[in-house]
């Protein structure tokens, strides 16, 4: 077990008293990360749950202590050093970092304008901003660092300290899904995440789960499912999403927000700075205002999400060339400018996972124990019936327009795609 020595606690809802040592409150009391205070972690889904109000900041202290009851658990301490362990923990709480205001909204402008990622930006903050300094001080490599809190550390036989942090069953996903969950009130059953992070052990290199903990697993599975059909891809909560995002976009040259010329300019951004930049910039003002009256675009076509096993399918859906041709055609035929009608398409993997060896796309490796001792390896769908069923591509395919003109674009989507059944005909 660990003999580190911790400075202090922070009370948790969720996990009760976290502890953190000293050179991780050095860490935390950062400007860098500090800003998180300053970027909810579900932004658009306090339109649909009032208490979504949660920040990165909490969802960052607890992927720090997940990543800790990781490290500390009996199988893997024993393989880590002390110093591992604590550049873990360390990469786990700046994980985050680089988010931009309203978190997964300002990706769009990223990756859209920019061709990066908020993983990029993380990269970016921990290597050149003040971190920079403090974690050399520290003692470690903020390059290294920087590489771990994203997953791309690739150290030699060690892909499981990447995957601690960035894999189908890590402590940020274990993290967000019991803290979204909690904190909106849909939860969807009880998810051990402490016994995942207990079990936990390293085959061949990587993170592997113990079959004793299947009923955690499938557990984490289905209730991460439920969450992003329930919470962040709510047809509201994504409408909001959908019009902070145009507001971005419209304002993006005169609020140079694909600009930035230091990491300070960046950090300079959160929920609160560029609500107030948009609401003063001409060219946002009116869809701010909107949203503070709480009148919304209109979800038009929404039929059950569905599964399949080929991406090429989401990869047709996502591209924008066809996406804008498919909205051009409906806009046309429903009489609408264009421009008041938004296509949807958040298509994810439902169970992303990064191999260090090759595998099938989206299984989770998992071990038992022989009588004799041995580990024997194999994958999840072996073993679950659930997950196999699951395993695949969520679609949810959505059409948005202004309420005025809901009737008709509903009418000319549903000739396109084909008609909802009567339980998906509800506009909240």
């Amino acid at each position: 077990m660990s003999k580190r020595k911790y400075w202090g606690e922070i009370k948790d809802p969720i996990y009760g008293y976290v502890y953190i040592t000293e050179a991780e409150r050095k860490v935390i009391d950062s400007f860098p990360f500090q800003r998180l205070r300053r970027i909810r972690q579900l932004a658009g889904a306090e339109y649909v749950y009032p208490g979504a109000n949660h920040t990165r900041f909490e969802h960052s202290i607890g992927v720090m202590h997940l990543a800790g009851l990781i490290v500390d658990n009996p199988q893997i301490s024993q393989i880590l050093s002390e110093d591992e362990a604590q550049m873990i923990r360390i990469a786990a709480l700046l994980h985050d970092v680089g988010h931009g205001p309203f978190s997964h909204i300002f990706e769009h402008i990223l990756t859209k304008f920019l061709g990066k990622t908020h993983e990029d930006m993380t990269f970016w903050i921990i290597t050149t901003s003040e971190l920079r300094d403090i974690i050399s001080d520290l003692g470690y490599d903020p390059k290294v660092i920087g590489a771990l809190s994203i997953g791309r550390l690739n150290k030699p036989s060690m892909a499981f300290m990447d995957q601690i942090i960035r894999s189908a069953v890590d402590a940020d996903k274990l993290d967000f899904v019991v803290r979204d969950t909690y904190h909106t009130g849909a939860e969807y059953g009880f998810v051990d995440v402490i016994r995942l992070a207990r079990t936990l052990d390293v085959i061949d290199g990587n993170l592997s789960v113990n079959v004793s903990a299947l009923s955690a697993l499938e557990s984490f599975i289905l209730a991460r499912i439920e969450s992003f059909k329930s919470i962040y891809f709510h047809r509201v909560g994504r409408a909001v999403q959908i019009m902070l995002a145009m507001a971005m976009e419209r304002a993006k040259d005169d609020l140079n927000l694909t600009n930035f010329r230091s990491p300070e300019e960046y950090l300079s951004l959160n929920d609160y700075t560029l609500w107030t930049k948009l609401k003063e910039c001409e060219k946002s003002r009116e869809i701010i205002e909107r949203l503070e009256r709480r009148k919304l675009i209109k979800c038009a076509y929404d039929p059950p999400p569905f599964y399949i096993r080929d991406k090429i399918v989401s990869v047709i859906l996502n591209v924008e060339g066809i996406r804008n041709r498919i909205r051009d055609q409906i806009a046309e035929e429903a009489g609408v400018d264009p421009e008041s009608v938004v296509i949807d398409v958040p298509t994810l993997p439902s169970v992303p996972y990064h191999h260090a060896f090759p595998a099938e796309p989206m299984e989770i490796p998992v071990f038992q124990k022989a009588r004799d001792g041995r580990k024997i390896s194999g994958r999840l769908s072996d073993v679950s019936g659930i997950f196999d069923l699951l395993k695949g591509f969520m679609n949810i395919l959505r059409v948005y327009t202004e309420e005025e003109y809901l009737m008709r674009v509903q009418e000319v989507t549903e000739r396109i795609f084909g008609e909802m059944p009567f339980s998906a005909r509800i506009s909240y």
